[in-house]
Formats: C-alpha cells, structure tokens, sequence
C-alpha cells in the first residue's frame, strides 16, 4: 500500500521527516496549558485555565498569507512565511482584546521537502512563541497533480479567551478619542496579487534587482515579514483607557477601521502624519495606481490602529516603543455620523 501510494506522488515519510526535524521548534512554543505533544489526532489545550475568568468569551481567526507564498517559493526563502500566518490570525483576533491560547497550521504541497516544511514550520514557531501563542498542531498535506513541486500554500487558525466586559469594541468608541496609528513592517500579507502584477508582471522587474530607494532587492523588501502587534496591543488593553484596535490588512486603513466604528461617529486621518516605506510609493508610481486603489489594497505603512483616549496616548507611545514599534496620533475620532473614515492631506514625500 506505501508503495502503491508513493507511486501515486505521495511520500508518508517524508511527511515523517520533516515533523521529526521541526519538532524541536515547535516545543518552544508549549504553554502550561497544553496537554502532550506532537503526533495526536488533536492539539490538547488545559480549559481549566479559563477558571480564572469571571465570564470567559472564547474567540477564533483563521487566515492565510495569500499570493506572497509565491515570492517566497521563486526565491527558495521559506522561514519568514510563518511570520506573515500568524500575523494575520492572532493579530485578527487579539482586535477585540483577547489573549490568543493556542494555534494550529495547515500546508498543503505538491511535493513534501522535509527540508522546505521544516523552514515553514520553524517560521510558524518562533511567531509563535513570539506572540505567546502554543502552536499545538498542523498538517501537512501532499497534493500532487493539484500543486506542483515546490508550490505550497498555508493556512492557520487560533484560539484565544477575552473577559467579557474587557472587550474592545464600536460600543465603546467615543467622539474626541484619538487614531493612534501603529507602522507596519511594510506590505505584510496584503496586496501582494496587485504587487507582483505591477511590479513583476507589467514592469518586469526581477527580484534579485537592488532597488535604490528600498536600500535592498525587491525580492527581500517583498519577503519582509509582517510585524506581529499582539503582546503590545495586549499591553496597552491591561494598562491604557484604550476603546478599539483595528488590524490593517486587505481592505486597506479605512475600511478596516471602519469595522470598529458605531455609526454615530466619524474619524478625520490625516496622511500627513506619516511617511509610508518607500515601497508603497513604487508601487504607485510604477503601476500609475491611483491613490484610491492604493489605499483599499494596500495598508500603506499602518499595520494596526489603536482609539483611546486623549490621555492615555504618551503612555501608549511609550509602551509600543518598548516593543520597537513606532507610534503617532494620526487622527480623531469626530461626532459625525456614519461610522465613516475620511482621510486628507499628503503623505510625507509624496507628490
């Protein structure tokens, strides 16, 4: 039967190889609460940590990294990746102020290289333990004549745990709160369908080029990872007045803040506040994309967004800092209805 199933482009042991390599990485990322290892049908999380909570609401993400996989494949770098999944799973899920427990991935490929899931996996990990979250299993699936060889794709989902009456939320946003924008590391997972089409398919840009204006190749500038905002949103939820969090992916600033907005209010951006990274703008310039279309793709150097009140913005500042993440009042929170964001003005650098 093994033989039968490897003649049909399926490895078992290769699936076998590659577990036994990143099993060290993943066992960094064990929290108390997890229940044995790798090797079960399912990842075993203690719930009697939830105890400690007087009315625990569970909340779940799941996500992928979309078409930036490619740029990881042409360029065989592959231990980034796992920064961008969980990014954009436990950062989706830690917007309404929960602690993210525990994780599981998924990889699915044309043909296993235990050497290949070894970097993705590690990559997942050490975001992982990065983000405080238990990585308590995956799988790895091998599809051959779906995918080819050297092509994968990822997926992730999370579980995490919020105080009820901790939650962030539209119900608790204020006219006079002040848009804390916090800078991104650079695209992170989005857009990137938009910036291979203008970059590398119209303007045929190679990704070992070194762009001047990146200060390295596109390749490298594409496969910078995406920053993960968890432990500081999560710092700023237990020690600032802080109301809402947005995180900025596909949909672009506005539309995602829009998300945590009640109708009876408004928020004013000004793009003058910031300089996005000068990616953004070659895009832009190299494609003619107009600023709209920019703007709804793309997060344009914000990754998360924070209201909160007025006094609470040196202390948030500070305490993003102590994380690397730079931070500024991009904007307000205004009594006009409609739960609708309007930005204005230029972003530093631009014409």
């Amino acid at each position: 039967m093994t033989n039968a199933y490897a003649a049909a482009g399926v490895d078992i042991h290769a699936a076998d190889a590659a577990i036994e390599m990143f099993k060290g990485a993943v066992a960094k990322t064990k929290r108390p609460e997890v229940i044995g290892g790798l090797g079960g049908f399912a990842g075993l999380f203690d719930a009697s940590a939830l105890k400690r909570f007087d009315k625990p609401v569970l909340a779940t993400s799941t996500d992928g990294v979309g078409t930036k996989v490619a740029i990881a494949q042409a360029m065989d770098i592959h231990d980034t990746i796992g920064f961008d999944l969980v990014g954009m799973v436990v950062d989706d899920l830690v917007v309404c102020g929960a602690e993210p427990l525990f994780m599981t991935d998924y990889i699915a490929t044309g043909k296993v290289v235990p050497e290949v899931i070894t970097s993705i996996v590690t990559g997942i990990a050490n975001a992982c333990a990065e983000a405080g979250v238990a990585l308590v299993g995956g799988e790895i699936a091998e599809h051959p004549g779906l995918l080819k060889a050297g092509e994968y794709d990822v997926a992730g989902a999370t579980t995490g745990v919020v105080e009820a009456d901790a939650m962030l939320g539209p119900d608790k946003v204020r006219a006079g709160d002040v848009v804390l924008a916090m800078a991104a590391s650079g695209l992170h997972s989005n857009g990137y369908s938009l910036v291979r089409h203008v970059l590398l398919n119209n303007a045929g840009i190679p990704l070992d080029r070194h762009i001047d204006e990146l200060g390295h190749t596109l390749g490298e500038e594409l496969l910078v990872p995406t920053r993960l905002y968890t432990k500081p949103s999560l710092e700023l939820a237990r020690t600032t007045g802080i109301h809402a969090l947005s995180h900025v992916t596909g949909g672009g600033l506005a539309a995602n803040l829009e998300r945590v907005l009640p109708k009876t209010v408004g928020v004013e951006i000004d793009r003058s506040t910031w300089a996005p990274q000068p990616i953004f703008d070659l895009v832009r310039k190299t494609g003619d994309v107009a600023l709209a279309d920019l703007e709804m793709t793309l997060n344009c150097g914000v990754g998360m967004v924070a209201l909160l009140p007025g006094d609470d913005v040196d202390a948030a500042i500070a305490a993003l800092g102590r994380y690397g993440i730079s931070a500024w009042v991009a904007g307000r929170v205004t009594d006009t209805p409609g739960g609708v964001v309007n930005l204005s003005g230029t972003y530093q650098g631009w014409v």
